[in-house]
């Protein structure tokens, strides 16, 4: 099996360019397999962004996620690699990409990974700033 590839991504132009709003997708069906034993653990993503000038287009999506259908990799690799992706090809102004995997040995584990646009506002300056670091 190939490498999972962010190329098979499609997206179109966000109707609503100049207005926030949210887009959620639920993927209950996410599989991948353990590094480790090579057991498939199952999961659901749930994806929150919202879009600046792209959107994805879920087909397109849903294809990339079964890449990960047979590759060995953890969860919190897995999880910040799709992340990863989405906002390399969506450019989005916000993202997070909640990983609620299935209990396995009686644990569940939940990854949250998170993107924000660094606005100029949102880097500390001045005099207090510096003192505070």
């Amino acid at each position: 099996m190939s490498e999972p590839t962010r190329d098979i991504l499609e997206t179109f132009e966000n109707p609503y360019p100049d207005r926030d709003y949210t887009i959620t997708i639920v993927c209950p069906e996410f599989t991948s397999l353990c590094p480790k034993t090579g057991q498939p653990d199952f999961g659901t993503l749930t994806i929150r962004y919202v879009p600046d000038r792209r959107c994805v287009e879920l087909k397109s999506l849903k294809f990339y996620l079964q890449q990960f259908r047979n590759v060995g990799i953890f969860y919190e690799h897995v999880t910040n690699r799709i992340l990863d992706d989405l906002v390399a090809v969506l450019g989005p102004r916000w993202m997070i990409l909640e990983a609620a995997f299935r209990p396995r040995g009686g644990i569940t584990t939940t990854v949250t990974a998170t993107y924000r646009v660094q606005t100029p506002q949102s880097f500390p300056t001045g005099p207090s700033a510096i003192a505070e670091k």
